[in-house]
């Protein structure tokens, strides 16, 4: 199998206080990637939809290596992974002038949108495609512990329209975007992540109030957010640490 590839200019609509692609603008590439190659190898959203099946994200890794900065073009590429039973997962890269500057990694499932329930991965993708190429990330996602503190809640965010797909839930990178925007410059600039991993637990919906909590060592800081007393999604940011 070819990796699919499309040029991104970095544009002053994508980047972020450092003039650099931002980091939700990064997952957002990214997810819009994934649908447009998905369109392509006949499992994109109408076509998954005629059979009454759904993309689910259940986690998604990306590595900063160095981000691109304002008026550079940046080569994307994707490709999927030969699948698992119950889960699939999909590259991705960000080139300039051929050097690597991010890596990610999406862990996918499957859902029969009549039961809600998984389905295997068996007859998804056509039985002609040859999944040879290694994945830009060979790590396992990190495993986030969900154990936050009361006090550790710092913030909240209501769901609004503009973060709600074509699945009528919330898309996977406008969590992100929320999670994002509740730090300040000077936080983000204090953690400058090198790697962020995203862990989906539950979807939500338009007006859902999302409760946010952190948690900080020297090497990475935490992140949930929940809805009541559920935990809908859990963040590892990696600190750069300065020598």
């Amino acid at each position: 199998m070819e990796k699919h590839s499309e040029i991104l200019k970095i544009t002053p609509g994508c980047t972020d206080h450092n003039g650099m692609l931002g980091y939700y603008e990064t997952f957002r590439a990214f997810m819009d990637m994934a649908a447009i190659h998905a369109e392509l190898l006949g499992v994109g959203f109408e076509a998954m939809f005629k059979r009454r099946l759904f993309w689910l994200t259940v986690k998604t890794r990306v590595d900063f290596i160095r981000r691109p900065k304002m008026r550079e073009e940046a080569e994307l590429l994707t490709w999927p992974e030969a699948p698992g039973r119950l889960r699939a997962n999909r590259s991705y890269e960000a080139r300039v002038d051929g050097e690597l500057c991010i890596r990610g990694r999406t862990e996918w499932a499957v859902i029969d949108t009549d039961t809600n329930r998984l389905v295997p991965m068996k007859g998804i993708f056509s039985d002609e495609l040859i999944f040879d190429i290694p994945a830009a990330i060979d790590e396992p996602f990190a495993q986030i512990p969900d154990e936050f503190t009361p006090d550790e809640q710092y913030s909240d965010y209501t769901v609004r329209s503009v973060d709600i797909d074509v699945g009528r839930h919330m898309n996977n990178s406008a969590y992100v975007r929320a999670l994002i925007g509740s730090l300040s410059i000077k936080d983000l600039n204090g953690i400058d992540p090198k790697s962020i991993t995203v862990i989906f637990r539950a979807p939500c919906h338009e007006g859902d109030l999302l409760k946010l909590f952190r948690h900080d060592t020297e090497t990475h800081a935490d992140f949930k957010m929940m809805r009541e007393d559920e935990t809908v999604l859990l963040c590892r940011m990696e600190k750069t640490i300065s020598n």
